[in-house]
């Protein structure tokens, strides 16, 4: 499923691919970066030899990276396919790579792929809290349809159920489709992100 260099996605210079093994202690660098529960590295490569359900993404450059110190995944993401249905895990973008729309593009890119695997509806937790989340999953059609209350294990944090139904119908799914092509297009002005430290 990866790109090829005459397609829109070439002109950000990045490209989507599966998460692989040897992705992993970059993801778990970003996780530690991004989220206050964060999964470690354990996690994320359980997910990938164990987890039969499981399906992740990552968005690296075109141009494999030659320095050490730079990171060659920009944002990342996944989902759990539970027959019709997408129940989004993860998603998140390199501290250093925000407010570029990747975590937007990542997103529409992980919808689209569920739906060509014949799922009708996508569902997700987040935070009550993550504001910026929230505005971003409701522009892109999620509601809310439920409350787990006290869901978040290291502060208690209630987290909302939100739904995206019908995506597997063309009147939901156009307009998607429509923002992916725009965010595809779009000139990549960041930096290659840097490690916290290299690999050893």
């Amino acid at each position: 499923m990866t790109e090829t260099a005459g397609s829109p996605q070439a002109n950000r210079a990045l490209i989507l691919t599966p998460m692989t093994l040897a992705d992993v202690e970059f993801v778990a660098e970003i996780e530690q970066r991004s989220f206050s529960a964060p999964w470690s590295a354990g996690t994320c490569r359980h997910e990938l030899e164990h987890n039969g359900r499981s399906v992740y993404w990552v968005l690296r450059p075109a141009q494999p990276q030659r320095d050490a110190h730079m990171s060659p995944i920009f944002a990342y993401g996944g989902y759990w396919l539970l027959d019709h249905e997408a129940h989004i895990m993860t998603i998140a973008t390199h501290p250093e790579c925000r407010r570029q729309q990747l975590g937007e593009w990542m997103l529409l890119e992980m919808l689209a792929r569920a739906r060509a695997s014949g799922v009708q509806q996508a569902t997700l937790e987040v935070r009550a809290s993550n504001r910026a989340a929230i505005s971003l999953y409701n522009k892109t059609g999620f509601v809310e349809v439920g409350l787990r209350k006290r869901y978040y294990r290291d502060n208690n944090e209630d987290a909302l159920l939100l739904t995206l139904f019908k995506l597997d119908s063309e009147t939901v799914w156009q307009p998607l489709h429509q923002r992916l092509v725009e965010l595809q297009r779009l000139p990549l002005t960041v930096a290659h992100p840097s490690l916290d430290r290299p690999p050893q």
